[in-house]
């Protein structure tokens, strides 16, 4: 069993009530999760990693339960992405160990959620920052909600450590015009329409 021992949390919310153009009747709400923790197969190469997918499963789990909530419920959940930072001594392929504990955590709360979870990765150094891609939870092709949250710790990822984040949002981006599948009209069959 790998030890991933969470060294710190973090929770971040914003609610952005216009872009530049006329206030918004309600705000558009972004918020993330990041975790910050050792990674237990740093400075070594391991040929089998896929078994430690389901070590970080609770952390993924704990993670969706707390941004659902601080969205205030899988209602208000309509947009979501997952991303990894990976410091020293890891590899990319240590941040793709949250591709199933955090992507299915978050599709298993937001229901029905037929579109993948959209993702990205890097090895970086303390104080970098990710851009996490958010896409529609049901409809791939819906354009208003592709958008991104750029996240990241000060004081992290520390030589063997990973950061694993997850990020929701509610009401694609403000002001949203560039065309394309409207969230209203998503028939959620395939994850792409």
């Amino acid at each position: 069993m790998a030890e991933f021992t969470v060294r710190k949390t973090q929770v971040i919310v914003e609610e952005i009530a216009h872009d530049g153009g006329p206030k918004l009747d309600a705000p558009m709400r972004r918020a993330a999760m990041l975790a910050v923790v050792t990674n237990p197969f740093a400075g070594r190469y391991e040929a089998n990693l896929e078994a430690a997918m389901e070590d970080l499963k609770p952390l993924g789990a704990m993670m969706s339960e707390r941004l659902v909530e601080v969205m205030g419920g899988p209602d208000k959940v309509d947009a979501y992405g997952k991303g990894a930072i990976v410091g020293e001594g890891g590899e990319i392929e240590h941040g793709a160990l949250w591709h199933v504990p955090g992507g299915y955590a978050m599709r298993g709360l937001v229901q029905p959620s037929k579109a993948i979870v959209p993702s990205a990765m890097k090895v970086a150094g303390m104080g970098a920052t990710l851009d996490v891609p958010l896409g529609h939870v049901n409809a791939a092709y819906v354009r208003s909600h592709f958008d991104a949250m750029t996240l990241g710790v000060p004081d992290g990822p520390k030589s063997g450590e990973i950061l694993f984040a997850l990020a929701m949002a509610y009401g694609g981006r403000p002001h949203a015009r560039m065309g394309g599948l409207l969230a209203e009209d998503v028939a959620g069959e395939d994850g792409l329409r």
